[in-house]
């Protein structure tokens, strides 16, 4: 049994991927700081934090709401990274690897939540 948030690989992986979003945001323009490197940062760092606290919720059905909020900063997330690889801030691989990388916590969440609604009543 799962004592905690921090034990979950989902949001393990998302937590990386927030560390992989700092350093791919670091080279970014200066001009960029309060545009596209927030904007980016921003939504990784969305994705962890919503994972735990849906985790922290007494009830199902807002750890779902939480879990739906995760995807969409995911989304957001991935929609940032195609924007920084059109405008030449990010090299063709490092966004590659990146996208793995959100695909990857996309499919661990949608896997958490289709085993939160077999659990549902």
């Amino acid at each position: 049994m799962l004592r905690g948030y921090r034990e979950l690989k989902v949001w393990q992986r998302s937590m990386d991927l927030v560390e992989e979003s700092y350093r791919l945001t670091a080279t970014f323009p200066k001009h960029e700081l309060y545009g596209l490197t927030s904007q980016l940062r921003r939504a990784a760092v969305s994705v962890a934090a919503n994972i735990a606290e849906g985790h922290g919720r007494e009830h199902l059905g807002e750890y779902l709401h939480s879990l739906s909020i995760a995807n969409g900063s995911l989304m957001e997330l991935e929609t940032h990274l195609l924007i920084g690889r059109r405008m030449n801030y990010i090299p063709a691989e490092d966004e590659n690897g990146c996208l793995l990388h959100a695909a990857e916590v996309g499919r661990m969440l949608a896997g958490l939540i289709r085993a939160l609604k077999r659990r549902s009543p």
